[in-house]
């Protein structure tokens, strides 16, 4: 592969998937008064038939498509250089200045559509999704929640731009905490300690810039529930993120079931790994190194390096995917290394008018770096399988399958890290990471129950906070990790998780998509091309269908009951040497 996979992206030569044909070939939504005549336009023009009503529908979603990409590219320049004063500029504008002026707009729209529908007896199936959703929409919308939701993206900002100016000094130089990741995977413990400590004590600096942002945020949060009618926040987010099939009461049996079923693997696993590293219990910086002492794997040493890799293994996976893979790296349509001045984490964004997926993350040559590629990867195929989809809001499934297209992605890909390891290193490497999908669904349980509490509780204090969250750990199972010496550090280590801060309740979906992962990874144990082709057909219906039905389309059910989280943990636990069930 050449060099050209490793261009940034151009920006101002991304083209529209398709000619425009509402929208002007050059309108540009920096500022409001570009957008205002079609918004007047959608809410004032008069409908008498059906057809003129899709060609209004296809109108509206072409520029909610040319609007929602320049946002996109505004927080993805914003994210890749947080310490941009440009960027971070014209983002700032964007979120308080152009899109509270849209919203009610996007209010007056919506109610029109339903009006539509009852004076033209428009009763397609195939809107069925859509209009649901605008329904809802239309039910939760109150102007004066407007400005708040834009005090909440600011604060977000805020946050961003908080985490992403963390760095340490060590071993002489600047580091970001991203590459000091890699130090908690050294063999020597004196090592993992003191890159430990130097992370946790770099986040202490800004706990009280983070408890008061956070403070600010639930009070918002809560301000917009009561703005609605809704007696919490909770109640007007389950509404909010369009959760017609599962409830509140539902997500609290998932963490009982968690804290009945997987809890206890979990602390096999902690046990067995006591044994091997010959201590009587762990430290918080023994808990990702190796227990046996061998080096970290190092399956890269530049992003290039990590996208030949993970283009091989999804040529692997399926061809097809592979060649849209390498399609969007010609394209520059990934932003992998770690630098000083870019936000944490990882994400794919789909730029859509273009109808492209953008990749982006912090690699810094890690096993970790793989697995988050070959994630946001499906997150990729997920939105290159939708692309011909004409309606905007198709293009995007519920977000509990979107997470199933990246997970599964991570459990199929992991078939083939021989691009990267030799077979014992391959070995370790899927070891760790089955280690991880049974983490995950605790730490999912744990950050889910803890923003029903914080919800629950809108009036409460930081201390109160501590507290709950010290004992959501508790209960979830931690008796194996010693943090004494190092209290503050348990206390406020929610504050990595970003979701807790930009997404709330956006957490809950992790663990329903890594049941459904583990039904598609089982069904490829059968017959790896079925799963693939069922995989691919689901992707393909973007969000047109009820989730239920996504899942069925792929050939799995949506069930995180205990009947269904028993058998695949106990798949888990045989394949990490546990030979007894697990259903016990």
């Amino acid at each position: 592969m050449s060099d050209v996979l490793y261009k940034k992206i151009d920006w101002k030569t991304l083209r529209p998937y398709q000619k425009r044909s509402f929208v002007a070939e050059d309108f540009q939504p920096d500022d409001f008064s570009q957008i205002q005549p079609y918004l007047e336009d959608l809410a004032g023009r008069a409908i008498t038939d059906s057809s003129e009503l899709v060609k209004w529908i296809n109108d509206r979603s072409e520029l909610e498509s040319v609007i929602d990409q320049h946002s996109s590219i505004l927080y993805i320049k914003m994210t890749c250089q947080t310490d941009h004063e440009q960027y971070a500029r014209e983002y700032k504008h964007f979120i308080s200045e152009v899109a509270p002026q849209i919203k009610p707009f996007e209010d007056k729209i919506n109610k029109k559509y339903l009006d539509f529908l009852k004076t033209l007896s428009f009763d397609d199936p195939y809107y069925k999704i859509y209009t649901r959703e605008i329904e809802e929409d239309v039910a939760l919308f109150r102007s004066e929640n407007i400005e708040i939701e834009t005090e909440l993206s600011l604060l977000s900002q805020e946050y961003q731009t908080i985490f992403g100016a963390m760095t340490v000094q060590f071993d002489g130089q600047e580091k970001t905490l991203q590459e000091m990741s890699k130090y908690l995977l050294d063999h020597d413990r004196n090592k993992r300690q003191d890159a430990w400590r130097s992370i946790s004590s770099r986040r202490l600096k800004d706990k009280d810039r983070l408890d008061d942002i956070f403070d600010r945020m639930v009070q918002h949060r809560h301000h917009i529930a009561q703005n609605i009618g809704c007696r919490t926040f909770t109640e007007y987010m389950f509404r909010a993120l369009h959760r017609f099939d599962y409830t509140a009461e539902d997500c609290l049996a998932y963490h009982a079931t968690i804290e009945r079923a997987v809890v206890p693997l979990w602390e096999r696993i902690l046990k067995q790994r006591c044994r091997q590293m010959g201590v009587d219990v762990l430290r918080p910086w023994d808990t990702a190194c190796d227990p046996l002492g061998r080096p970290p794997l190092k399956p890269f040493e530049q992003a290039q390096d990590l996208i030949r890799g993970c283009a091989n293994i999804f040529h692997h996976v399926d061809p097809e995917l592979g060649e849209q893979f390498n399609s969007m790296a010609r394209a520059g349509c990934l932003d992998l290394d770690s630098r000083i001045g870019k936000a944490p984490g990882g994400y794919q964004s789909t730029l859509n008018e273009a109808r492209k997926p953008f990749i982006f993350m912090n690699a810094v040559g890690l096993d970790q770096d793989v697995r988050t590629l070959l994630h946001e990867g499906g997150h990729a195929f997920h939105a290159l399988a939708c692309a011909n989809e004409p309606l905007l809001d198709y293009r995007h499934a519920p977000m509990e399958f979107c997470e199933v297209a990246s997970m599964s992605m991570e459990l199929l890909g992991g078939e083939y890290l021989d691009v990267f390891y030799q077979f014992e290193e391959a070995q370790r490497s899927v070891q760790h990471h089955l280690e991880d999908v049974i983490y995950i669904l605790i730490w999912v349980a744990i950050v889910d129950a803890f923003q029903h509490w914080i919800y629950d509780h809108p009036q409460h204090t930081p201390d109160q906070r501590k507290q709950a969250w010290l004992e959501m750990l508790n209960r979830f199972g931690t008796s194996h990790v010693d943090w004494q010496g190092f209290e503050e550090e348990k206390a406020f280590s929610w504050h990595r998780q970003l979701h807790i801060f930009e997404v709330p309740f956006y957490y809950i979906e992790y663990g329903i998509a890594q049941l459904g992962a583990l039904q598609i990874w089982m069904k490829s144990k059968e017959d790896f091309q079925s799963a693939i082709q069922s995989y691919r057909t689901a992707l393909s219906f973007g969000g047109s269908l009820p989730l239920p039905k996504l899942f069925e389309a792929a050939g799995i059910r949506f069930d995180f009951s205990e009947k269904m989280i028993l058998p695949l943990v106990s798949l888990v636990g045989r394949r990490l040497g546990f030979a007894e069930s697990m259903q016990s």
